[in-house]
């Protein structure tokens, strides 16, 4: 990824398998979930990266998507207890090891994550 924006502030963590945080694979690396973001150390900074959009990971409106894991009165939001993932130009939630957009009053099923 030659065009890749640096996280600020990251000083001090270093991602990796016991860092604590959730890892993600996409584009062929893993990526880690902090607070929203998807970090992904390159030298000696941090990138924040976004889940593509395509292929196992669509934007499209799935309004029959139903999914057993959690009520369907569930809003999805800051401090809705999913953590949040970039993905294209928008954001989603992960659940149960599939992205969750919300949309006009139910939620899209955005596709599959591998989740280490």
């Amino acid at each position: 990824m030659s065009d890749h924006k640096a996280h600020e502030g990251h000083e001090g963590h270093v991602h990796g398998a016991d860092c604590g945080h959730k890892a993600i694979e996409h584009a062929g690396h893993v990526d880690y979930l902090h607070d929203g973001h998807l970090h992904h150390t390159h030298g000696d900074h941090v990138d924040e990266h976004t889940l593509e959009v395509g292929g196992k990971n669509p934007a499209d409106c799935t309004p029959s998507h139903a999914c057993g894991a959690h009520d369907g009165a569930h809003t999805h939001g800051p401090g809705c207890g999913h953590d949040a993932v970039p993905h294209g130009d928008h954001t989603d939630y992960l659940v149960d090891g599939h992205l969750h957009h919300a949309h006009g009053g139910h939620c899209d099923d955005h596709g599959p994550v591998v989740v280490k």
